[in-house]
Formats: C-alpha cells, sequence, structure tokens
C-alpha cells in the first residue's frame, strides 16, 4: 500500500510552505507530493497569502527533490488549453528526471473561475475526453512526427507534438464518482483511477465499474492503479486527535466517518478495508501544513505498519 502527500494550497499557503512539506515528505519516505489545482479557497478560511499555480509549483518542487512522484489530483480541464498543459507537464517531467504524474478532471469550482476571469462551459466533460486525447496523443507521437486532431472544442494542425517527456508514458489519473461515463473515460485514458472521499462499500463499486470499462476497452484491467483520497488526522491519543481535527474545523467522528481519523491503530484498520475493496494506493489529505509532526507520526506508526 502506497501512501502519499495530497495538499490543498488555495486554503492558504505559500511555495515556501510546500517546498517544507514536501521535503518532509521525501525524507519521511511517502512514496509522492501531489497537490490541488484551485485558485480559491473553499469554506471558512482566509486562503492566505492566496494561490499557488499548481504547475509552477510543481516545476520548483521538482529541482529540490530526488526521489518522490509530483502531481496533481486533479488538474481542471477548464484551466489550460490541451496543447499547453501537454508542453507544461513534458517539461516539468524533464525538470524532475521523470517523476511526475498527470491528474485531470472537467473542473467543477464555477467561483474560481468567476473570481480569474476563466470561463466555465456548460459542456465540461466533452471537453475534458477531447484533452485527454490531445495529451496523450502529443506525447505518444514520435519525433519527427505530426500530430493531428479535429474536435468539437479543439482542433490541432501539423503540431510537432513537442517537447517530449523523460518518462516513455506519463501516469495519467482520472477519478470521480460517475457510474458511466467517468469508468469509460478511465478505462480509456487511465493508467490509475482514483475514488475521492468515498467509502469503502462506495470504493469497492466504482472500482469494480472501471475494471469492466478497461476491459471493454481492451485491456487489462490489472494494469491499473487503484486509488483512495482520504482526509487523515492522526494523534497518539484522543486529546491529540481532537487537537488536530480541531486545527482544521473538523469533528473528530465525522472525520472517523468519512476519512482516516484516530489512533495509529484505528487508521492503519480503516486503510486495511480499503485495501481488501481493491485500493492499492492513499492520497492522505493533509489540511494543516504547518504541522510537520503530524508526518512524522503517520510515518513512524502508521506507514511503518503498512510497508
Amino acid at each position: 500500500m502506497d501512501l502519499r502527500i495530497f495538499t490543498e494550497p488555495q486554503q492558504g499557503a505559500t511555495y515556501e510552505t510546500l517546498l517544507t512539506v514536501t521535503k518532509a515528505t521525501e525524507d519521511l519516505g511517502f512514496d509522492a507530493f501531489f497537490r490541488s489545482d484551485h485558485y480559491l479557497k473553499m469554506g471558512d478560511v482566509d486562503g492566505l497569502p492566496g494561490p499557488t499555480d499548481a504547475w509552477i509549483t510543481l516545476a520548483g518542487l521538482a529541482r529540490e527533490t530526488r526521489r518522490i512522484r509530483l502531481g496533481t489530483l486533479m488538474t481542471a480541464a477548464t484551466f489550460r488549453l490541451p496543447g499547453v498543459l501537454a508542453i507544461q507537464v513534458a517539461q516539468v517531467d524533464q525538470m524532475s528526471g521523470g517523476r511526475v504524474e498527470l491528474g485531470l478532471g472537467a473542473g467543477w469550482f464555477e467561483d474560481e473561475h468567476k473570481a480569474y476571469g476563466i470561463p466555465f462551459p456548460k459542456e465540461k466533460f466533452g471537453r475534458l475526453e477531447e484533452q485527454l486525447a490531445i495529451v496523450t496523443g502529443l506525447w505518444e507521437t514520435k519525433v519527427g512526427e505530426t500530430f493531428d486532431f479535429q474536435g468539437k472544442y479543439y482542433t490541432l494542425s501539423d503540431s510537432p507534438a513537442l517537447p517530449k517527456p523523460a518518462q516513455d508514458r506519463i501516469p495519467v489519473l482520472i477519478g470521480g464518482h460517475g457510474a458511466t461515463r467517468t469508468p469509460r473515460l478511465a478505462g480509456r485514458y487511465a493508467d490509475e483511477f482514483n475514488m475521492p472521499f468515498a467509502s469503502v462499500e462506495d470504493s469497492e463499486r466504482q472500482f469494480g465499474r472501471v475494471r469492466d470499462a478497461v476491459r471493454e476497452a481492451g485491456r487489462r484491467p490489472e494494469d491499473l492503479v487503484y486509488s483512495n483520497a482520504l482526509v487523515v488526522c492522526v494523534g497518539k491519543d484522543d486529546q491529540e486527535v481532537a487537537r488536530r481535527a480541531a486545527a482544521i474545523g473538523r469533528e473528530v467522528d465525522e472525520l472517523k466517518e468519512n476519512g482516516l481519523a484516530g489512533s495509529p491503530a484505528e487508521v492503519v484498520e480503516k486503510i486495511g478495508r480499503y485495501q481488501e475493496a481493491g485500493s492499492q494506493r492513499i492520497y492522505l489529505q493533509v489540511l494543516d501544513l504547518h504541522d510537520l509532526d503530524h508526518l512524522e507520526l503517520i510515518s513512524a506508526e502508521v506507514q511503518s505498519q503498512l510497508s
């Protein structure tokens, strides 16, 4: 079971804070550092000093780390043109020596689009499908050949399809709760399917749908990684759990119901239930980015038991 650190910088984080957390992620033996791709805070936080761009951040982190994987959960297809996104991700992959992964979703948070003048189209899923086809098509085009695409939303003509990533194939993550279209897209394009903030039972059902879609696409279900993203709040005792829950504005009982919360033993047990449902990787949503002791505890008392 891989454990990855997943952050939400739009809630309030500088690049320096993210760098500190990323270095701790690497030093403490976690598999990867991922971040959301949002431009506006959510909920009752001030969001100061303001948003950081996901791919600019990851470019910086690529040069400051050596081992861990780096990526997004999820980049919004509404934020960037697909050709530009392909260039950005390929360049960051080169800068990291081949450690980048791309999580790509349709985009959903209308307020952040309004706040920064980003178009928020009614038909988002069709755009996501075309973006997946274009980004992966550009990367797969051989050097010296060109890439063309004619879609409803995007057209590319005689693209040199450069630059190329350092990896032969950058892993593409697709996720979500949709019962039909999401599994179909994952079946065609995904290297990993992520189920965000879902119960064990819902995760098991969705993993089954995705496996069926992968087979229908002529691929092997076991070629995909199946993962979950869950908020994490671990403490040595009840008082420490309560303190960490209060620091992120959540209730302990709610966190235990909907995330990974409690003692290390409780969290290990619940991760085991997700593993039995088919999950191979957990993205730990860490909301207090200044509590590095939290990461140390998870590394020493949770990750050590799963290795």
